[in-house]
């Protein structure tokens, strides 16, 4: 039996939210609750809250790497986007951000200051701390590369701090994937002793090296599914005539096959449909299983 949630004051903890705006995809159900803390005191109080139930738990950043399901999701989901706090310390040449922080903006802040360090970051859509839980990367760089320490939560309450051989990091994957432990903070050492003006032009580089080789203009999560090395995930899918391949308004993009967007009015299961679809022609042709990147939650209907 879920226990209501009756705070002090205004309340951090709804009811029946739906996800859809809180995802770069655009789709998705209701969360049963949601929450976004605003500090690490609510953010105490929600586990608190959360310790007394039998509910599941479902960790969200900026919502740019998950597919959630049109029937929505059952337990809590804690999304850490008004956790935004950052420091950049001259002395060390590190900065210390809070996980809800959008990492190109910290890329595009260190580059003012002549930093360097996070230049790749600058197209990925995410989170700092979903950088830091996928190992998230581009242009042969990845979180891993910088990354000190993130300080992560349990939701007992245990806070711990944890360096990048913790996380036993690889391609896309750490080890706090799958976990319940929140990353509230991640600190990264960068170099100083450059100008603004040649961080911020190789940044600006990386960015139009991105928006020129993947879409923008309509929803989609990012890169649908890992490379499985040494080929690319994009040109296996390309090789198959794809492109364009469409499921609802669930469409493989023209401009980079690895994307998979919604061109209007798309559900979940539409885009669901067309990753088992893509997975089947690649297996049968290449006899390679693509596997996803993004994440996937919540009960989806088989693909018909």
């Amino acid at each position: 039996m879920i226990t209501a949630f009756k705070p002090s004051s205004e309340p951090i903890i709804h009811p029946n939210v739906s996800l859809a705006s809180h995802t770069s995809y655009r789709v998705g159900g209701k969360a049963q609750w949601y929450t976004a803390p605003r500090n690490f005191e609510q953010l105490q109080e929600t586990f608190e809250w959360f310790q007394k139930q039998d509910i599941p738990l479902v960790l969200l950043g900026a919502g740019s790497n998950l597919l959630i399901s049109d029937r929505g999701i059952d337990g809590l989901v804690l999304s850490t986007r008004y956790l935004r706090h950052r420091r950049f310390d001259e002395a060390t040449g590190q900065v210390t951000v809070a996980a809800g922080k959008p990492i190109v903006g910290v890329a595009w802040q260190a580059a003012k200051l002549g930093w360097s360090g996070l230049e790749w970051a600058v197209g990925i859509p995410g989170t700092v701390g979903g950088a830091v839980v996928m190992n998230a990367g581009a242009h042969n760089q990845c979180t891993a590369d910088s990354l000190v320490s993130a300080v992560v939560v349990s939701p007992d309450g245990k806070v711990e701090t944890l360096t990048p051989e913790d996380l036993n990091y690889s391609y896309r994957t750490s080890a706090l994937q799958g976990g319940k432990r929140l990353v509230i903070e991640a600190t990264f050492q960068l170099q100083t002793g450059f100008t603004r003006e040649e961080i911020t032009a190789k940044t600006q580089d990386n960015l139009w090296k991105r928006k020129s080789s993947q879409p923008y203009d309509k929803p989609s999560c990012g890169s649908v599914f890992r490379n499985p090395s040494p080929y690319a995930a994009g040109w296996l899918i390309e090789q198959l005539g794809l492109k364009g391949y469409r499921v609802g308004d669930a469409e493989v993009s023209q401009r980079h096959a690895n994307f998979i967007l919604n061109c209007g009015q798309a559900k979940a299961q539409d885009i669901f449909h067309l990753i088992n679809h893509i997975q089947e022609k690649v297996q049968s042709h290449w006899s390679l299983l693509l596997e996803p990147e993004v994440k996937i939650l919540g009960e989806f209907s088989a693909a018909s």
